[in-house]
């Protein structure tokens, strides 16, 4: 009996608030946003493997720049301030 009532009450609100979405027209712009999206998205161009490739080495190499950068800062500052006390 319990989950009878916890379903009706779901389905209820579910219903609720869909009526609701539907009476003031947010179904519709929600609509019209997905439409306009897919059109968009038509509209570009795709990298190729090749070039997907070539950015993800770009990337990983300018992560590893960056992360060895880091470490040296972080190495000169640790021994400058154990230097200083």
């Amino acid at each position: 009996m319990s989950n009878t009532i916890w379903i009706t009450t779901w389905v209820v609100v579910v219903g609720g608030v869909f009526g609701w979405l539907w009476k003031t027209g947010q179904l519709q712009r929600f609509s019209n946003y997905v439409a306009l999206t897919r059109e968009e998205l038509r509209k570009c161009t795709w990298p190729t493997v090749e070039e997907l490739k070539g950015s993800t080495v770009i990337v990983a190499v300018s992560m590893l720049i960056l992360g060895v950068f880091t470490v040296a800062v972080d190495l000169v500052f640790t021994k400058l301030v154990l230097w200083l006390t």
